[in-house]
């Protein structure tokens, strides 16, 4: 066992500034992908445009590691033709000795023993980082160099699999929900006979939220009190909190649809919580001698009314919202109440199949996960 100083090569810094007509490649932290875990992007510039964090000079096999936000896992191989160039300070450099393999220092820092070490070290609540003597002190296995080598054959010949059979997932699992979503546009762009074309204003009524004040917010469910339903509790049940019912000014129930009038992502359609809700979020009260809340559900979720909220929504005390207002002149050509229902019952069909691949290419992808950390458990720890 070895510190990552005792097999590391001093590194170079550079003043871009002292030459200022010099032009070089800038590798910032945005640069390297952590899905590729590559140098995608860099930036030609000329030393007297460098910006204060142009310092490192890299070379050729030189490995990257963002200490800013460490756990995103920013780490890269610098590629030969970017030998020579500059990185930002926010990048340690690890320069491995000639006895040190350098893919065998790049595949030591996913290992979860070094992340969890890096999660538990980071400090700063905007911009939370390591130092580089931090990562400088961090423990790896080292074998002689042939054994380093054989480690890494093995590594980069799975791993190239790996990255092959979740690319694969990632595609199908995009295919089946643009399937769904393909299908809900071909319903709700379709005229069939005696539909009728009118507005989600003449059908539908959006009533807003109330905000009653945080400090009468409590984490406890008593009695005399109410849930307050927010966008992030249809995710997450994490920051549940009641108020007062005598605060509760609106309310909604499980069937209720209910419109994320703010983002990220911008316009949710929400269904399955009982409360009272605050103002982030709006209720859709469809007239149910016309319209029924299943069918105006799924016709909300679609995709061209969603680009059309996008590009008429308002931008309010810093936000992007959506208001009744933008939602009212919005077409919708309705079919009779049976119809409705039937069409209902494809979409349902189709979205529960979709849900069950959905599954399963997620299982899929976190089995591919849990593999690649079980590799590199067995590399360093003699298995492999």
């Amino acid at each position: 066992m070895k510190t990552l100083s005792e097999v590391l090569q001093k590194t170079e810094t550079v003043n871009p500034l002292q030459s200022p007509q010099v032009e070089f490649d800038y590798i910032d932290v945005s640069s390297v992908s952590n899905t590729t875990f590559e140098i995608e992007a860099t930036q030609r510039i000329k030393g007297k445009e460098a910006p204060g964090r142009a310092r490192k000079l890299v070379r050729a096999n030189d490995v990257l590691f963002a200490t800013i936000r460490p756990t995103l896992q920013r780490i890269a191989v610098v590629p030969e033709q970017l030998d020579k160039q500059i990185c930002s300070t926010g990048y340690f450099v690890l320069r491995p000795k000639p006895e040190i393999d350098h893919r065998f220092v790049f595949y030591s820092l996913f290992t979860e023993t070094f992340m969890s070490r890096m999660e538990s070290l980071q400090k700063g609540a905007s911009y939370p980082a390591v130092t580089d003597g931090e990562v400088k002190a961090h423990l790896i296995p080292v074998p002689p160099l042939p054994e380093q080598k054989r480690i890494v054959g093995i590594l980069d010949e799975v791993f190239e699999g790996i990255a092959a059979a979740t690319a694969n997932a990632e595609k199908n699992l995009h295919n089946v929900r643009a399937l769904f979503e393909s299908h809900l546009q071909s319903v709700f762009t379709q005229r069939g006979e005696g539909w009728v074309e009118t507005t989600l204003g003449e059908v539908c009524e959006f009533v807003g939220g109330s905000q009653p004040p945080k400090s009468v917010f409590s984490k406890a469910k008593r009695a005399d009190n109410i849930r307050l339903i927010q966008i992030r509790d249809y995710k997450s049940d994490k920051h549940v909190v009641f108020i007062p019912r005598a605060q509760a000014r609106r309310f909604c129930n499980a069937d209720d649809v209910m419109i994320g009038r703010y983002g990220p992502p911008l316009f949710q359609i929400l269904r399955g919580l009982e409360g009272a809700y605050n103002v982030a979020l709006m209720k859709a009260v469809p007239d149910e001698s016309r319209l029924s809340r299943d069918f105006l559900f799924y016709f909300l979720k679609h995709s061209a009314i969603l680009q059309y909220v996008i590009y008429h929504s308002e931008r309010a005390a810093g936000q992007i919202g959506v208001t009744k207002e933008t939602l009212e002149p919005y077409p919708i050509v309705l079919p009779s109440l049976a119809d409705q229902q039937t069409i209902v019952e494809t979409i349902t069909e189709l979205e529960s199949e979709t849900q069950r691949l959905e599954t399963i290419y997620q299982q899929k992808l976190a089995a591919l996960g849990e593999l690649k950390k079980s590799l590199l458990h067995q590399a360093f720890s003699g298995q492999l």
